[in-house]
């Protein structure tokens, strides 16, 4: 069995509302920290594995995600009820929504028939939930909104079900940008009892318009569009696996749909095009349907 490739493990637990700092709380991160070492220590035990072993590793929490290595003799994987793909090697990824339950069944099938199965872990996290002692703003979308707004939704959609062959699942992500983190993923505000959306993002603002992007790890630009009525100019770039990542308001896209791209190559320049307030990036990642924090994917200290 080959021995699994593992990132640098980030504990960066830092919920708070768009357009706020806070400070991640010093218990959560601990004990992240003390999961993260478990998963690590488990992982690289590794030189007599068996050969049924399942090894895995990661930041298992909402809004985190897992690499793992199948034994030699499996067939198919799927965390919950979405299927997994698994590399030539046996390695694979894996991730958790905003809102994952506190653990989820890895199911492995084995060439023999028999199934392997792991509940893994998933450590809560303490949300910034704004509670507004005000109602929701009543309505909702009008007839001429959706009419430019669903074709749109269209194009997000069958882009992001686009599957390229790339390994940028298996880098450990950088820094599309230096700046200030304005907007959090997972907070979310309450009027009167009701919850809003929380934030799917990441937000970075450097101050001002046309400071350049690059790519977190490599991909395929599966999406690249200007003039949408929220995203403005939208780039999706597709690194494999199911997982890929969006940039929002862009000032300027400078890579086209079908293009491979490198990790650290410049794809666009920040920019408040779309509902946005003012310039900056929104960065956000999915794993199929699931929502991922960017934070958890790159070292807080860079």
């Amino acid at each position: 069995m080959q021995r699994l490739r593992l990132p640098a493990l980030v504990v960066a637990l830092l919920p708070a509302w768009a357009c706020q700092s806070a400070e991640a709380e010093e218990g959560g991160d601990r004990a992240l920290a003390v999961q993260a070492a478990a998963a690590i220590s488990a992982a690289t035990a590794g030189e007599s594995a068996q050969p049924r072993d399942l090894i895995h590793a990661g930041q298992l929490t909402q809004g985190g995600w897992m690499r793992g290595q199948l034994p030699e003799n499996s067939v198919s994987v799927q965390l919950g009820d979405t299927p997994v793909a698994v590399a030539p090697d046996g390695s694979f990824f894996a991730a958790f929504d905003r809102d994952e339950k506190d653990s989820v069944s890895l199911t492995v099938e084995l060439a023999d028939g028999s199934i392997l199965t792991r509940e893994i872990a998933v450590a809560p996290r303490d949300w910034n939930i704004e509670h507004i002692n005000a109602a929701r703003r009543p309505g909702g979308a009008s007839e001429d909104f959706m009419r430019r707004r669903q074709p749109e939704l269209d194009q997000i959609w069958n882009a992001r079900q686009q599957r390229s062959e790339t390994a940028g699942w298996t880098q450990d992500f950088i820094w599309p940008v230096e700046g200030r983190i304005s907007g959090r993923f997972g907070s979310q505000r309450v009027y009167r009892g009701e919850p809003g959306a929380y934030h799917s993002g990441l937000d970075i603002t450097t101050g001002t318009s046309g400071t350049p992007i690059v790519a977190p790890a490599a991909g395929v630009v599966v999406l690249a569009v200007n003039g949408f009525s929220l995203e403005g100019n939208l780039l999706i770039i597709d690194h494999g696996q199911g997982l890929n990542s969006a940039f929002l308001h862009l000032s300027s896209i400078e890579v086209g749909e079908g293009e491979h791209v490198a990790q650290g190559q410049q794809i666009g320049r920040i920019g408040a095009s779309g509902r946005a307030t003012g310039p900056h990036l929104h960065w956000s990642i999915k794993w199929h349907e699931a929502r991922l924090d960017p934070l958890l994917f790159v070292d807080p200290s860079a």
